[in-house]
């Protein structure tokens, strides 16, 4: 199928404004080659809708654009789409900016938290590769942990600005993480956006048909990731807004909390939240890649 037109929304500092150069991600990444062909229009592309292919274009991307020569996620974890990741760390970025000097602070002095790191450990590679910012990420599963430790290991540019911690009780997000000599500038979270395993295998199968596989019936497991990725009870509502409650603990650790927010209804009832645990300051910030809408809702106690 042709590639969808990414152009329009996109943060003004991604990478990722126009087409893939294909040709020089085959170059970084020759495994990529298999899955490159000409459609019916003439033009390369690759089979968004093949869990591999996407794989194959992740590590190619990660590897032109940042230099991460290693990186790799276990079957049926999820594949991150990169220019929608990089968007939400270049507006994280923009809530750093120095209002004095008009610039956004970087370094290894910038501390991030990454609530659900996942497997791929995403977020903490574009913020170090961007900005060499350091990153804390979290997570329950220590599956994923061990392979974005695996990441981290196997990229000397990595090493020195990612930790991982394990979250040993799925219901808390920052206790039993956050200590009392920590300070983050920002914590970053992509939730679970389901409420139930059946909801998210739905999820997928939308997903999968608007890239042109109608016939589908079945997701492809792979595609769309493991449980504690994709839901949780009570879904994106009830995490966000039992992240509002939590954070409000840890009000002198956090600069700003922020959080990927899928749907646009669940605002309402978290601005309400907000308001009841005294934020001093709250906002959303849209996002947009191609026909993708989506949504960073960042509060703050200072």
């Amino acid at each position: 199928m042709a590639e969808k037109n990414r152009e329009s929304r996109l943060h003004p500092e991604s990478r990722f404004h126009g087409r893939y150069d294909l040709k020089k991600l085959q170059e970084v990444c020759p495994e990529l080659s298999e899955h490159v062909f000409v459609n019916d229009f003439g033009s390369e592309t690759v089979n968004f809708h093949d869990p591999v292919a996407v794989k194959m274009l992740n590590k190619a991307l990660l590897a032109h654009h940042y230099n991460i020569k290693n990186w790799d996620i276990p079957e049926n974890y999820l594949c991150p789409p990169i220019p929608g990741r990089a968007d939400y760390i270049h507006y994280v970025a923009d809530l750093l900016v120095d209002n004095e000097r008009g610039k956004i602070p970087t370094g290894k002095k910038i501390r991030v938290l990454d609530l659900g790191v996942g497997a791929n450990c995403i977020y903490p590679i574009i913020g170090v590769k961007e900005y060499g910012w350091s990153f804390v990420g979290t997570d329950i599963s220590k599956v994923s942990l061990k392979n974005a430790h695996d990441i981290i290991i196997n990229n000397n540019n990595l090493r020195a600005n990612i930790e991982l911690r394990w979250q040993a009780k799925p219901e808390q997000l920052f206790e039993g993480i956050v200590t009392t000599n920590d300070f983050f500038e920002v914590s970053i979270c992509n939730p679970p956006f389901h409420s139930s395993a059946e909801a998210a295998a739905i999820g997928t199968l939308r997903k999968l048909k608007n890239l042109g596989q109608k016939e589908l019936q079945q997701p492809i497991l792979n595609f769309g990731g493991q449980e504690h990725e994709l839901w949780c009870t009570g879904g994106e509502l009830r995490f966000l807004n039992n992240m509002i409650l939590q954070s409000k603990k840890f009000a002198d650790s956090v600069g700003w909390f922020t959080s990927l927010v899928s749907k646009e209804a669940h605002l309402k009832t978290a601005y309400k939240i907000l308001k009841k645990v005294g934020v001093t300051t709250s906002n959303t910030i849209l996002m947009g890649q191609g026909n993708k809408k989506s949504r960073i809702l960042v509060w703050s106690f200072r």
